[in-house]
C-alpha cells in the first residue's frame, strides 16, 4: 500500500522569514516608499522637540502646575482641529493641505528654536509656538493617515501599518534617550534645530506625490460635513465596534500616569521611570519588525479583540510584578498587543471608509485615540488616590478584559469581519 508523502515542517528560517516585516509596500510602490521615509525622519525629529518642551518649561518655571497646563497646548487642538482638519481633507487636495500644515509645524519649531536661543527665553512664547505645532499637526493628521488609501491596494493596508509600527516604536525608545543626551551635550537650540530640519524630509516626500484631488462627491467643510462623519461611524458597526474596544482599553488599560509613583514606591528608584515609559514602545517596535503575518489575516476584527484582551491580561499581571525585569516584559507585551490592534484597526478604517469620508473618519478616530488615554490617566490617578496603586492598575486591567469581551458581544459583526488579504490566509 502506497503511503502518502509526509509534509516537512517549515524550518525556523522559513518561519522567521514569514514573520519578518513585510516590505512589499516599500519595494513595489515608490510614492508610498518616499512618504514612509519622509514620515519616519520627520516623526523622529519632532519627537526630539516634543521631549525637549516640558524639560525647558520646567527649567524656566520650576512649576508642576505649568507642566499640567502645558498639556492643554496639545489636548485642545486634538479634540477640535482633528475634526475640522478631517472635513477640510475631504473637500480639498490632501497633498496641498499637508504641504501647508507640515510647513507651519516646521515654522513653529523654528519659533521654539529662536526663543530658546534668547538670553531669557519667554514662557509665553513657549506656550504659543507649542500650540502652533500641535494645532498644525492636529489639522493635518487626518489627511496624512488617509494617504495610504490612495497609494496602496487594500490587501497591503495591514502591511503598511506594520511598517509604521517600526518607526513609531524605534522613535518611542530612542527619542527620549537621545533628546536627553543632546540637551546635555549641545543644548536645546540644537534639539529644536534638528526637529525643524527633519520636516524637510516629509515636505520633499509630499512634493513628489501625485495630486490628491477630493472625491467628486465631496462635501463642503462645516458642521454638517463633520456630523456626516459621525453618522457614518455610528452606522458602520465594525468601525464603531473597534472604536469601543480601543476606547475601553485606553481608559482602563495602561496607567501611564502612575509610572513615576510605581518606579519610586515599588522599585525604590524614581529614575527607573524612563524604562517604564520605554517598554511599551519596545513592544510596539517588536510588533512592527515581526509583522509579516498581518498581510495574510482575514479575521482582522477577531485579532483586535484578542489583542485588546491580552493587553488587559498584561496590565493586570503588571500590577503584581515586584521585579523590574518582569514589569518591563509585561509592559512590552502590552505595547506589542496594542500595536497589533492598531495595525488592524488602521487597515479596517482604510478598507471600510469611502474615500469621500476618509478624512473625517480619520479625524474622529484620532480624536478618540488622543482623548481616551487622557481619561485613562485621570481614572488611574483617581482610583489610586482612594484605594492603592496596585488596586488601580489591577482593576483597570480586569475592567479592560471585561469591557473588551462585552464590546465584542455587543458587536458580533466585528468578530465576523473578513478582510481582503494577500495569498496565504492565516485566520
Amino acid at each position: 500500500m502506497e503511503q502518502a508523502p509526509t509534509q516537512e515542517r517549515p524550518s525556523w528560517r522559513v518561519l522567521a522569514a514569514r514573520a519578518a516585516v513585510d516590505v512589499t509596500p516599500l519595494r513595489e510602490y515608490p510614492a508610498y516608499r518616499r512618504l514612509w521615509i519622509g514620515q519616519a525622519v520627520t516623526f523622529a525629529g519632532s519627537e526630539l522637540a516634543i521631549v525637549a518642551l516640558p524639560y525647558q518649561l520646567y527649567q524656566l518655571t520650576h512649576s508642576t502646575l505649568d507642566l499640567g497646563l502645558f498639556a492643554l497646548t496639545s489636548l485642545v487642538p486634538l479634540l477640535t482641529l482633528t475634526l475640522v482638519g478631517g472635513a477640510v481633507a475631504d473637500a480639498f487636495d490632501r497633498r496641498r493641505m499637508l504641504l501647508v500644515t507640515e510647513t507651519m509645524q516646521a515654522v513653529g519649531i523654528v519659533g521654539l528654536l529662536v526663543n530658546a536661543a534668547l538670553p531669557h527665553p519667554s514662557v509665553a512664547a513657549l506656550f504659543v509656538f507649542a500650540t502652533v505645532v500641535e494645532a498644525c499637526f492636529s489639522a493635518g493628521v487626518a489627511a496624512m493617515r488617509s494617504l495610504p488609501q490612495r497609494l496602496l491596494p487594500q490587501e497591503l493596508y495591514a502591511s503598511a501599518g506594520g511598517l509604521d509600527s517600526v518607526y513609531y516604536g524605534f522613535s518611542g525608545i530612542a527619542a527620549p534617550a537621545l533628546a536627553g543626551v543632546l540637551i546635555g551635550a549641545v543644548g536645546l537650540t540644537w534639539v529644536y534645530a534638528i526637529g525643524a530640519i527633519s520636516f524637510a524630509a516629509c515636505l520633499v516626500a509630499l512634493w513628489g506625490l501625485p495630486a490628491m484631488a477630493p472625491h467628486p462627491d465631496a462635501d463642503r467643510p462645516g458642521l454638517r460635513s463633520i456630523a456626516e462623519g459621525f453618522r457614518f461611524v455610528a452606522s458602520e458597526k465594525v468601525i464603531l465596534g473597534f472604536f469601543l474596544v480601543d476606547t475601553n482599553a485606553m481608559v482602563f488599560g495602561m496607567p501611564i500616569a502612575l509610572f513615576p509613583a510605581i518606579a519610586a514606591n515599588r522599585f525604590g528608584d524614581a529614575t527607573l521611570v524612563g524604562y517604564l515609559y520605554a517598554a511599551p514602545s519596545a513592544g510596539a517596535l517588536l510588533a512592527g519588525l515581526g509583522s509579516g503575518w498581518v498581510a495574510h489575516v482575514r479575521r482582522q476584527g477577531l485579532v483586535v479583540v484578542v489583542a485588546a484582551t491580552l493587553w488587559g491580561v498584561a496590565v493586570t499581571a503588571f500590577a503584581f510584578a515586584t521585579h523590574l525585569w518582569l514589569a518591563l516584559v509585561l509592559l512590552a507585551f502590552a505595547g506589542l498587543a496594542d500595536q497589533v490592534s492598531a495595525i488592524f484597526r488602521n487597515a479596517m478604517v482604510l478598507a471600510l471608509t469611502p474615500d469621500r469620508l476618509q478624512g473625517r473618519v480619520r479625524g474622529i478616530e484620532f480624536m478618540q485615540v488622543a482623548a481616551a488615554p487622557s481619561l485613562g490617566n485621570l481614572e488611574a490617578g483617581v482610583v489610586a488616590s482612594v484605594t492603592s496603586i496596585r488596586f488601580s492598575v489591577a482593576s483597570g486591567g480586569v475592567l479592560c478584559i471585561a469591557g473588551t469581551l462585552a464590546s465584542a458581544a455587543a458587536f458580533p459583526v466585528l468578530l465576523r469581519y473578513h478582510a481582503r488579504v494577500r495569498s496565504g490566509v492565516v485566520a
